[in-house]
């Protein structure tokens, strides 16, 4: 016999040859610090597994959900899909090198087994025709909550342009929430907030989706379009230009450009381009708009972004005025 059997058997019997005569009183007690040892041992694995499940139910663990089963936020806030190049940039960088950032969902509320967004409707999308799994973030997520994610991600990314925050802006005071959800949302004041809906109010959609996003065209055009389509003939004179198949191969800022001159269109030719000037920095930003009319010439600046270049412009407005004259005079 073994060395290690008859260890084994030892544990069972005070003679190890004979399983007959078991001695009761020999059997070995297991002491109270082992049995302490291991009620530890599963408490703790109980605690992880418990901690687990709430990481899981909280939301702060990812996990993987088939990308067919993903819908967009109801209350979008970015245009479909328009600049090509950007997306097949992440598609490729997804496919080399996996999805790096988790998107943030909830349980679809009328579609059970189904999700929606509260951002990464890009990721999805790419991954979605990559053939893999999205990495996601589920959470508990009521109306509200999912709108001010949004305004979350997009704040750290600064990308959405005048015409999406406003039309964003529009969706969620339709759908219902407060102002200051709208404001909490784009991270902006009470004016803001109205200024953002009044240009979402007053361009028809079809138009803005005809336009598209539009990035280097900021507050101040958006705004001198809005107030030219409050007239008939302005609005009638857009929608024709929006039948023309070469608006449509134009980029999205220029064919903004070519439906505000439509809408500034006056006596059956084009409003001179001085009707409408724009002042812009290095960056292509806009710092200024123009807007001349028969008795009056009108500049705006974007208080958000440049209220103190409005009020050091104002300051400065004699000294060049004064330059002005005296070019003028030299010139005469």
């Amino acid at each position: 016999m073994s060395k290690r059997t008859q260890s084994i058997r030892s544990m069972f019997s005070a003679q190890p040859d004979d399983s007959s005569s078991i001695d009761k009183t020999s059997i070995p007690r297991v002491t109270s610090g082992a049995v302490k040892s291991l009620k530890e041992t599963f408490s703790g694995v109980e605690r992880d597994y418990q901690e687990l499940r709430e990481k899981f139910a909280g939301g702060s663990v990812a996990i993987e959900i088939d990308a067919d089963l993903v819908d967009p936020s109801p209350y979008a806030d970015r245009f479909s899909e328009q600049d090509a190049p950007s997306f097949q940039a992440l598609k490729q960088s997804i496919a080399e090198h996996g999805q790096e950032i988790p998107i943030l969902v909830r349980d679809h509320p009328t579609s059970p087994g189904r999700f929606q967004s509260a951002y990464g409707h890009r990721r999805v999308r790419a991954l979605r025709e990559l053939g893999r799994p999205v990495k996601a973030y589920l959470r508990p997520l009521l109306d509200e909550d999912l709108v001010l994610a949004q305004g979350i991600e997009n704040s750290t990314r600064e990308d959405l342009s005048f015409i999406e925050r406003a039309v964003f802006a529009l969706r969620l005071e339709e759908a219902g929430f407060q102002r200051a959800v709208v404001q909490s949302a784009l991270s902006i004041d009470r004016a803001e907030a109205s200024k953002l809906i009044a240009v979402g109010k007053s361009v028809p959609l079809d138009i803005v989706d005809a336009i598209g996003r539009a990035p280097k065209i900021g507050r101040g055009r958006w705004q001198i379009l809005a107030d030219l389509l409050q007239g008939e003939e302005a609005l009638s004179r857009v929608r024709k230009v929006l039948e023309s198949e070469r608006l449509k191969q134009k980029p999205t800022d220029d064919r903004f450009v070519a439906l505000l001159a439509a809408a500034n269109q006056r006596h059956g030719k084009s409003a001179a381009l001085s009707d409408v000037m724009v002042a812009r920095d290095e960056a292509g930003n806009d710092i200024a708009v123009l807007r001349q009319s028969a008795k009056h010439c009108q500049i705006q600046i974007d208080r958000s972004r440049n209220s103190a270049f409005a009020e050091f412009l104002m300051q400065k407005l004699p000294d060049l005025y004064e330059a002005y004259t005296n070019e003028r005079s030299e010139r005469e």
